[in-house]
């Protein structure tokens, strides 16, 4: 029996609380929607459920995965041969336990990580691959401290102590220390059970924001980017896991939006690069910069229908204070340069089809 339901990510930043609003906030004649950082799929996941062609992007590897085995994936799902080839032959002294024993993780559990990502490769197919990327990064989320890969390891060691756990916080947190296996094993059916098919080719793309939105169509495009001034170096949180896919170190990321004195210009050359999308939405919130207004500001340039919706959200993984005063707001934007956009993509291909006719019959004369 499958659920259709986006199984549990711990990924900071999530939407899966604000899914259904945002969904329910596309324009109704919208039948392709583009969500341009995807993160966690949780928009792009409910936008499938809907019945949506849904393209997903971003840029951490990783999250595209989590889109390929869930968005664009449609059958394959993980079973007991898979299971078998996963977890077959010995723990092994791979990259993990090169750069990461006694740093995240203690030594056995990087040699078991470094089994199962040689193993991924024997898997038969693509999504298969995607799949088990993903159950592995979620049982390195669920043995990480606060689900998160910059904490330092003597703070790891203590929070992963049962006991100082139960006498600080009130529970034991025995989840951090089981072995990575048998989080997979845990999460496995609520993994298989989130994949279907809406009938949709769906696809998930892993690409610079800036290269993304040149190539591809779509009738609306959803904008979450990383919120300057809240917990947004995804680079940091989940750097580790795009390098054990790749079993290398990686750069942070250009064009990140975080950067306190590039964000305005970034988000001025992201909308000026929208102008083939009819439907922008934005997703931001009160304890951000730029400020609300200053994108409300940026976005007069390009149109005159702004719709604002605004509500109280608690985010879990920050702190009592801003989890009481946060609020984000969606942006819903209608293009005012997508009709001269639309009309001057007809004059080219009307161009091209003379010049051919021209060229063809230059030909015969």
């Amino acid at each position: 029996m499958y659920a259709n339901k986006l199984p549990k990510l711990n990924f900071i930043g999530n939407k899966e609380n604000l899914a259904k609003l945002i969904c329910d906030s596309i324009p109704q004649d919208a039948r392709i929607f583009f969500d341009a950082f995807s993160g966690g799929s949780s928009v792009s996941f409910e936008a499938k459920k809907r019945g949506y062609k849904v393209i997903a992007n971003d840029i951490m590897k990783i999250n595209y995965l989590i889109s390929k085995a869930l968005i664009e994936n449609t059958t394959e799902r993980l079973d007991e041969n898979d299971l078998n080839i996963l977890f077959s032959g010995k723990k092994r002294k791979g990259y993990m336990y090169k750069n990461y024993k006694n740093i995240l993780f203690f030594p056995e559990e990087c040699e078991e990580l470094d089994q199962y990502r040689d193993n991924v490769n024997k898997l038969k197919n693509r999504y298969k691959k995607s799949l088990a990327l993903v159950l592995i990064r979620r049982a390195m989320v669920r043995k990480m401290p606060y689900s998160r890969f910059n904490i330092p390891w003597n703070k790891i060691i203590q929070l992963r102590n049962e006991e100082y756990s139960y006498e600080k916080y009130g529970r034991k947190r025995a989840y951090h220390n089981k072995s990575i296996k048998k989080h997979i094993l845990d999460n496995l059916h609520e993994y298989n059970s989130s994949i279907f098919d809406n009938k949709r080719k769906n696809k998930a793309l892993n690409a610079n924001i800036f290269n993304a939105v040149k190539k591809v169509k779509a009738d609306v495009i959803y904008l979450d980017p990383p919120y300057n001034g809240t917990m947004n170096n995804y680079f940091s949180f989940y750097g580790p896991l795009d390098e054990l896919i790749d079993s290398k170190k990686h750069k942070p990321f250009k064009d990140n939006f975080i950067d306190r004195k590039k964000s305005l210009y970034l988000f001025n050359k992201l909308f000026s690069s929208l102008s083939n999308y009819k439907y922008w939405m934005l997703s931001y919130n009160n304890s951000s910069y730029p400020t609300r207004e200053d994108l409300i500001n940026l976005l007069r340039e390009y149109s005159k229908s702004i719709k604002l919706i605004e509500v109280n959200h608690v985010y879990k993984l920050t702190g009592k204070e801003n989890k009481q005063n946060n609020r984000e707001f969606l942006l819903i934007i209608e293009n005012r340069l997508f009709k001269q956009e639309k009309l001057k993509r007809k004059k080219q291909i009307r161009k091209f089809q003379e010049e051919n006719y021209m060229q063809e019959n230059s030909l015969f004369s």
